[in-house]
């Protein structure tokens, strides 16, 4: 006779993540995290929610070392910096031994260090694509590749979460040299989640794909309530949401190469391509 009886037991969190990582501080590597931009947020909430942090600054070093003293003051030893260009191959290879000396492990990579910058089409150079594709696509694949490193032999393998941008599927003027590297993120995401499961079958590789968050405070409010009215949720999103989508990717066991759009409902809106208000801010 099976049991009809219903268990609603429900897991603690140092629990569950020991179910997930076979540890109940798991670490979790933000990159661009240390100025005050989406990756700061989805940090503070990873650390929020019993994950020790390494925190990245390429030029934002004093915040970054503010940042880490901060979190250490609450909770001793469950913050770090490193430092340095993620398009640099010897800066990805570094900040893994570093994060493998401080810790001795890694289960949560989400490459959040971009670069946006408008420019118009006939003034996009050689260099400018260049710059792009090192700050968006480059550095995500090293990081990710020496963070497979380490995960490989960690029997629980780990979580590589990469931000794209939604908007690489309705592209507006401007942004010619960005939107070709965004738009890189989905295939890097899908490749890289077959080579990981190759390393390790337990390594899971996604992606968000954000809508309008993180909304600059000198946007007008004229400009603000279109873009609200361009989301079927009629509101902007926020670096929250952000972060709460990369700790669902992150504790998500059996997720792996798809790409999740927290856009509000912005791309299924349909607005014309060249409504510039579409991504007013960078990731």
């Amino acid at each position: 006779m099976s049991d009809s009886t219903w268990n609603l037991e429900v897991e603690s969190r140092e629990q569950r993540l020991q179910r997930l990582f076979g540890e109940q501080q798991p670490v979790a590597w933000i990159t661009g995290s240390a100025a005050n931009r989406v990756g700061r947020h989805v940090a503070k909430y990873l650390f929020a929610h019993g994950y020790r942090i390494v925190v990245h600054a390429r030029s934002s070093v004093q915040e970054g070392e503010a940042g880490v003293k901060q979190l250490n003051a609450i909770c001793p030893n469950s913050a770090m910096l490193v430092v340095g260009d993620v398009a640099e191959e010897a800066f990805a290879k570094r900040a893994i031994a570093e994060i493998q000396a401080g810790f001795g492990r890694l289960d949560v990579l989400v490459n959040s260090a971009a670069i946006w910058d408008p420019v118009p089409l006939d003034q996009v150079t050689k260099r400018e694509l260049q710059r792009n594709y090192d700050a968006n696509v480059i550095g995500t694949f090293l990081c990710s590749q020496q963070a497979g490193q380490l995960m490989r032999d960690q029997s629980h393998g780990g979580a590589i979460i990469n931000i794209g941008d939604w908007a690489i599927e309705r592209p507006y003027a401007g942004f010619s040299a960005y939107f070709p590297s965004k738009a890189a993120i989905p295939g890097l995401t899908r490749c890289l989640a077959v080579e990981m499961s190759a390393l390790n079958p337990a390594i899971r590789v996604n992606a968000i794909l954000p809508g309008p968050v993180k909304v600059p405070d000198e946007m007008t409010l004229e400009a603000r309530k279109k873009l609200m009215e361009q989301c079927l949720l009629k509101r902007e999103g926020t670096a929250q949401d952000i972060a709460e989508g990369s700790l669902f990717l992150a504790e998500a066991p059996f997720i792996t190469g798809v790409c999740l759009a927290i856009d509000g409902g912005r791309l299924l809106y349909g607005a014309p391509s060249t409504d510039s208000t579409a991504h007013p801010s960078e990731v």
